[in-house]
């Protein structure tokens, strides 16, 4: 078994272990361990949720007093007393309220031709990037997946004029070969 693949099934093993919904789970764990995106009572939105993995992390960081709002097309096969799950197109949806966090481990479906899968990739996380701009509140934090490229470049600069801070990084959780990178934005002040 290549080091990638053990890797791979280590977290998958490690998800199954814990009861999370998917690998990724860890991705968020590892990303909140270093930069403390969630406090105790905070109501995050969870973009593209399904199947659960990043909402199961956010529900039990934010605790009982938090709640957490998971949108996706697909039903998630959680259930959590703080999350409300929202089965519509993230795409087209346009949430009525205000967030202390905004999430978004979307991912287009892979095709293996980089540009387009890159293209696909940044206009997710565009759109989560508008969402958040419309229903953070102030001071509010923001964790996207881009791919590494121009696309998360842009992002990245755009993300800089909005937030005190912002950092392109890559958890421990993410295979060495995957272009996956995440954008962490916290305090989030406004568009100039």
């Amino acid at each position: 078994m290549r080091p990638d693949q053990a890797k791979k099934e280590h977290y998958y093993r490690m998800a199954k272990k814990a009861g999370y919904a998917s690998r990724a789970a860890f991705k968020l764990k590892q990303i909140n361990r270093k930069y403390r995106v969630f406090k105790s009572g905070q109501s995050v939105l969870d973009l593209g949720a399904a199947p659960g993995g990043w909402t199961q992390v956010a529900s039990k960081e934010v605790g009982d007093t938090g709640k957490v709002v998971a949108v996706d097309r697909r039903p998630l096969r959680i259930d959590l007393a703080n999350v409300t799950s929202v089965v519509e197109d993230v795409l087209s949806w346009i949430p009525g309220e205000q967030f202390d966090v905004v999430l978004s481990d979307m991912s287009p479906s892979v095709t293996g031709i980089w540009e387009h899968d890159q293209y696909e990739q940044w206009r997710l996380a565009t759109r989560a990037l508008e969402i958040a701009e419309k229903v953070l509140k102030k001071g509010g934090n923001f964790v996207c997946k881009v791919f590494d490229g121009e696309g998360a470049k842009e992002l990245y600069e755009r993300a800089k004029g909005e937030f005190f801070f912002v950092k392109l990084t890559k958890p421990l959780a993410s295979r060495a070969e995957s272009s996956e990178l995440y954008l962490v934005c916290k305090g989030y002040f406004g568009r100039h």
